[in-house]
């Protein structure tokens, strides 16, 4: 998955795989965690809201399926083929 950068005072990084519906979010923790079944009209939305931390919090947050993958502090490795 490709990763963005985000201007956002929570949010570092998305990435984002349409074929498994899988977002994938780096916080300015440091903390990943992937969002399982979010549609590609949520990561689009995501991208376009002015503030992503408020998009993440209304629309992401408590609403998909979760896996934490990074505790925050850890530099998560950044595979390109995955």
């Amino acid at each position: 998955m490709q990763r963005l950068d985000l201007h956002s005072t929570s949010l570092r990084t998305v990435a984002y795989q349409d074929q498994r519906a899988l977002l994938e979010l780096e916080f300015r923790s440091g903390a990943v965690y992937r969002y399982f079944g979010v549609p590609a009209e949520s990561y689009q939305a995501l991208l376009r809201s002015e503030s992503k931390g408020g998009y993440f919090n209304s629309h992401i947050r408590n609403r998909f399926a979760y896996a934490k993958i990074y505790p925050a502090g850890q530099t998560p490795v950044r595979d390109s083929n995955s």
